[in-house]
């Protein structure tokens, strides 16, 4: 006898088939009663009073949202219509025949990085492909996305990229689509041979029981075999244009860095870009030729500055950071001796030798200062440890002043 489906799963089924995908009320209604409780609400088992739709209206004006006076009861009436076509059980019978799982946020397998998305973040996610490795981290995942009419140039730029990242341990994250999409995964999964755990990973805007488009069957079933397919609408759902648009934020918010090859100048991939970088997330750009318009819109990413030019996997590697870690570390700055200095103090440093001594006459003409300038900034230098006065009455700069110290020591260290 089969065990009784947990209900939370059974909640967070049915919720991903009730809403749309970025559905901030019902996800709203969600975070202030749970998800058992929202689904009853949602669809009509239970009355929603003033008090919660008044605590919906705060949650969705604290995440930057405008709501309506009636906002909630709008939403239950946008979901009555849906609320006959709820069967959780059967979607989730129909993604157990085919091999896949249901991640929720309350699992163990909920990527995290998700939550950054707050009243954007999707109920769940439906998963197909082995799960036992659990979906990678976020450090280790790298989306590629580009125009669907890819030229020979975007292909092979794709192919060098994904094949180079899968060799350094990341996953490559893709839509699935024509084009550059297509040319990540493929490459992706030939570099990884049988036994590299998810090298690439599918997000679709349909179900995952479902291959679209149906030109790219073959590639999609072999990223469910060997990688995973994910989408937040159940099975049977159909993709439409909103659901391929929501699509793209859970491609950047999964992962650390996005890479558009090629888009043009109101591509697809510029939506997958702008919701990485409203995220914080890295992303990169890679340059083509001036005269192309599959590039115009990874120049126009470039010139707006909210990327940064990427053209091997090197170069991207570097950009997501090191495998394992969520943010790449800070860099080590060793202090600088010049640090805090004046413009003239500055000058007047450079001026003072290190091993002769100098003249204030001197120092003024090299310096190009007055002799009262040199006299008040050899002061400032020799209480900051930076100047010394010797014994025949010139001046050369001390080399033992305690920043200069950690620099020296920190330059052994690096060597």
């Amino acid at each position: 006898m089969t065990a009784p489906a947990d209900p939370l799963l059974i909640a967070r089924a049915a919720l991903s088939r009730l809403l749309e995908p970025s559905d901030s009320v019902g996800l709203a209604l969600t975070a202030a009663v749970g998800p058992l409780d929202a689904l009853r609400i949602a669809s009509g088992q239970l009355s929603a009073g003033g008090v919660l739709a008044g605590e919906i209206a705060g949650l969705l004006e604290s995440n930057g949202f405008s709501p309506r006076p009636h906002v909630l009861q709008e939403a239950l009436d946008r979901w009555k219509p849906r609320v006959a076509d709820l069967a959780p059980e059967r979607d989730l019978a129909t993604l157990g025949r085919l091999g896949g799982a249901l991640v929720t946020p309350e699992s163990e397998l909920w990527p995290s990085a998700l939550d950054d998305l707050q009243l954007s973040a999707p109920s769940c996610l439906w998963v197909r492909g082995d799960l036992a490795a659990g979906i990678p981290e976020l450090s280790r995942l790298v989306a590629v996305v580009g125009s669907r009419d890819s030229t020979a140039y975007g292909a092979t730029v794709t192919g060098e990229l994904a094949a180079g990242l899968v060799t350094r341990g990341y996953t490559v994250v893709s839509g699935g689509a024509y084009g550059i999409d297509a040319q990540a995964h493929r490459s992706a999964l030939a570099a990884a041979g049988e036994d590299r755990q998810v090298p690439t990973i599918g997000v679709t805007a349909c179900g995952v029981d479902r291959y679209y488009p149906a030109g790219n069957e073959q590639l999609l079933r072999e990223t469910a075999r060997r990688g995973l397919l994910v989408a937040e609408v159940p099975p049977g759902s159909s993709p439409t244009r909103w659901r391929f648009l929501q699509r793209n934020r859970l491609i950047a918010a999964l992962c650390a860095a996005t890479v558009v090859v090629e888009a043009r100048w109101r591509s697809g991939a510029l939506n997958t870009a702008h919701h990485a970088a409203g995220l914080g997330r890295a992303v990169g750009a890679v340059p083509g030729s001036v005269h192309s318009a599959n590039s115009a819109g990874c120049h126009r990413l470039l010139r707006e500055g909210s990327a940064v030019c990427v053209t091997d996997a090197a170069e991207v590697s570097e950009l997501a950071g090191p495998i394992g870690s969520t943010l790449a570390p800070e860099p080590e700055i060793s202090p600088a001796v010049h640090d805090g200095l004046s413009v003239e103090e500055l000058l007047l440093l450079d001026a003072l030798p290190v091993r002769s001594t100098s003249s204030v006459d001197k120092l003024a003409s090299v310096a190009g200062l007055s002799i009262r300038g040199v006299l008040a900034g050899l002061s400032r230098l020799e209480f900051g440890g930076l100047a010394e006065r010797s014994d025949d009455g010139g001046w050369r700069r001390k080399s033992t002043h305690p920043r200069q110290q950690q620099v020296e020591s920190a330059h052994r260290k690096n060597q």
